[in-house]
């Protein structure tokens, strides 16, 4: 048996989970359909997705095509939970991408399209619900082509659009567009074409197209509905036909990598993981993220409709796993494989605090708070000691309403939020160095620590160096220094992240190790990896004041299709909210707007431009780039740390003085 794992993406409510029952119902897993508005659907278990009719979890199923065992990922369509995705795409091996007939290629496809792409996952492309009233063919094509990719294949006709009738019709043979397409990416087939394109076989292009396909050059394009399973049997023989089994030495050294984490009914802890090379076995000791190991109790293996107990799970395919308690999502399991931790989509851009309505809860929220964290590392936690809350960074409102019912129905607790506010960056606009001594005042610790920083070019994150000598004092001394730079800059001089800058260590120096005679190790006169954690914030402090930092706001790009007539309302009310209108085009009666807004602004826009658009406005936004906040605007965001930049405060917090 050969397998595939599959991914099934889509913009919501295009019809992914829809097309998941039915591919379930075609070939034999479940004997009835299950829907999404009634909440009955396989892959929507979740109390809340019922209830929403949307999919907030990744969820997995398996069948089997001939010799082929697909194991099946639905992935949210939300962009709230682009995170969900993100963590789903690296073990893929072919994608599916849906497309609905009458809404066409809308702003989730485009970004889930582009990362497609830039992974080189094959991926073939279903547009559903072509028994809907405005369903398209000729122009979507069209659209698919421009907005997404050329390189595409339409494999058959649709009869009866847009009527419960419609139907899929696959070509009695190929295209010549299909020849021209493939022969761009092979010099035989080329030159077979120019010397005469009726020598070039069927088979030889059906084989052509498979490995085309493979290599993610080019992406056949189905049409059917999923309501009526016009066009299913031939997505499935698509997916049999032209996307590659899963690859990997089920002999090799082990290699996995874990995409999802969930609690079983005890509390306890069940990873979902891929293996990519060797086989992982029952009772086997695995390393794991920083060099973990835990011992593996359990384990099922998906396979042909549900997740079977198995004693090993080997390459190729996904294995939940029992016994690894300080698992995490996106961990690698044993040799890591390279690229495990690259981001594919923006981070989150706001942020807000999770307030209990009792608050006798507090422990229980945060103890809840990490749980969440535990299934979806980026809510990226943080907790303010001092003022006894916790903040939660988000993609968007549909989140916050999430992770609200998630605490009710799971936790029991009753929580409400603060009004949602962009999560800025800071960087440096210019260079800062400062230097304190061991033994001279005002430095209380026995440290000697200088650090000068720089700005980097935009996105190029953290660099720490050294200009001096890496044998001039114990190498754990410079690993606390790091480190510590690492954690300082999570908070800048307005308390927001600071990113795209060097920071080079121009001092260093320490005490060594003394004792008394006939006594043991006096920390007192010896330096050790505390007084180097504590002396660091300050100089880096320092150092940032004399550069100074910018913040910067997160800005979304944003697409605007509405009346042309409706223009004269929707452009103040665009103004107001600091947006910038770059192109406007006209589309027949509507006219296209694209330009940049603030992160903070897309949900008022959102919520306005029914109103201002007669409810005819489409909007697409996605993340694009950081901007600069005029210095009167810049906001603070308030610390939870020892608080660098008050040299008495921090002292007193850290060493219980002020002075040496």
């Amino acid at each position: 048996m050969y397998s595939l794992n599959l991914g099934i993406l889509a913009h919501v409510d295009a019809g992914k989970t829809s097309l998941t029952e039915r591919l379930l119902h075609t070939v034999g897993v479940i004997d009835e359909i299950g829907s999404v508005d009634d909440g009955s659907t396989q892959t929507d278990s979740l109390a809340l997705e019922r209830q929403r009719g949307i999919t907030i979890k990744s969820a997995v199923v398996s069948f089997a095509i001939d010799d082929v065992t697909v194991n099946l990922i639905d992935t949210p369509g939300h962009p709230d939970f682009i995170a969900e995705v993100e963590r789903v795409l690296s073990v893929l091996d072919g994608a599916v991408l849906v497309i609905s007939a009458v809404e066409g290629v809308q702003a989730q496809t485009r970004v889930l399209m582009r990362t497609l792409q830039r992974l080189r996952i094959p991926t073939l492309i279903f547009v559903n619900k072509i028994d809907r009233a405005g369903a398209r063919y000729t122009d979507l094509l069209e659209s698919i082509s421009t907005r997404l990719n050329p390189a595409i294949v339409p494999m058959g006709e649709v009869g009866e659009l847009g009527t419960r009738g419609a139907h899929f019709t696959p070509h009695d043979g190929f295209p010549a567009r299909l020849l021209e397409l493939l022969a761009e990416h092979d010099d035989a087939l080329l030159a077979a074409y120019v010397d005469d394109e009726r020598s070039v076989s069927q088979d030889r292009l059906r084989t052509e197209l498979a490995a085309q396909t493979g290599q993610s050059l080019v992406h056949p394009v189905f049409f059917g509905s999923a309501v009526t399973g016009a066009g299913v049997d031939e997505l499935i023989g698509g997916i049999r036909e032209l996307l590659p089994s899963a690859e990997g030495d089920a002999d090799g050294p082990v290699s996995g990598t874990v995409f999802k984490v969930e609690r079983g009914p005890a509390g306890e802890k069940i990873a979902y993981a891929r293996m990519f090379s060797g086989t992982l076995r029952t009772r086997d000791r695995v390393t794991f993220g920083d060099g973990e190991d835990g011992k593996v109790t359990g384990i099922t293996v998906f396979d042909r409709g549900s997740d079977l107990r198995g004693d090993q799970v080997p390459a190729g395919r996904i294995g939940r796993l029992w016994g690894l308690t300080g698992i995490r999502i996106g961990d690698t399991l044993g040799v890591p494989r390279k690229g495990t931790d690259e981001h594919y989509f923006a981070p989150p851009t706001l942020e807000t605090v999770v307030v209990p309505r009792d608050k006798t809860d507090k422990g229980a929220l945060h103890l809840a708070l990490t749980q969440l964290a535990e299934q979806d590392p980026l809510i990226n936690l943080r907790q303010d000691e001092i003022r006894q809350e916790t903040s939660v960074s988000l993609y968007g409102e549909v989140q916050k309403e999430v992770i609200q019912a998630t605490l009710a129905d799971e936790f029991g607790l009753d929580v409400g939020f603060r009004e949602t506010t962009p999560l800025c960056i800071e960087r440096p606009v210019g260079t800062g160095a400062a230097v304190e001594f061991n033994g001279k005042e005002p430095n209380p610790f026995l440290a000697t620590v200088g650090l000068r920083v720089d700005p980097a070019p935009v996105g190029s994150g953290v660099e720490f160096r050294l200009e001096v000598e890496l044998g001039s004092m114990p190498y754990a001394f410079f690993k606390a220094v790091e480190d510590t730079v690492r954690e300082t800059l999570g908070q800048g001089p307005h308390g927001w992240q600071v990113t795209d800058c060097t920071v080079t260590m121009t001092h260093s120096g320490y005490s060594p190790r003394q004792s008394h005679a006939h006594q043991g190790f006096d920390k007192s006169m010896s330096s050790t990896g505390a007084d180097f954690r504590g002396l660091t914030p300050l100089v880096l402090m320092d150092a940032l004041r004399q550069a100074g930092t910018l913040v910067h706001e997160p800005m979304h790009a944003f697409r605007l299709e509405a009346p042309a007539d409706t223009l004269g309302a929707v452009l103040p009310v665009l103004a107001k909210l600091r947006a910038v209108p770059q192109t406007t085009q006209a589309r027949g009666t509507a006219s296209v707007l694209e330009g940049r807004i603030p992160a903070a602004q897309v949900h008022r826009l959102e919520q306005q431009l029914p109103a201002l658009t007669r409810g005819e406005g489409e909007l697409e936004t996605a993340f694009d780039h950081y901007a600069p906040v005029a210095r009167g605007m810049a906001p603070e965001r308030e610390r939870t740390d020892h608080n660098p930049l008050d040299r008495k405060e921090y002292l007193l917090n850290v060493t219980r003085r002020v002075g040496g």
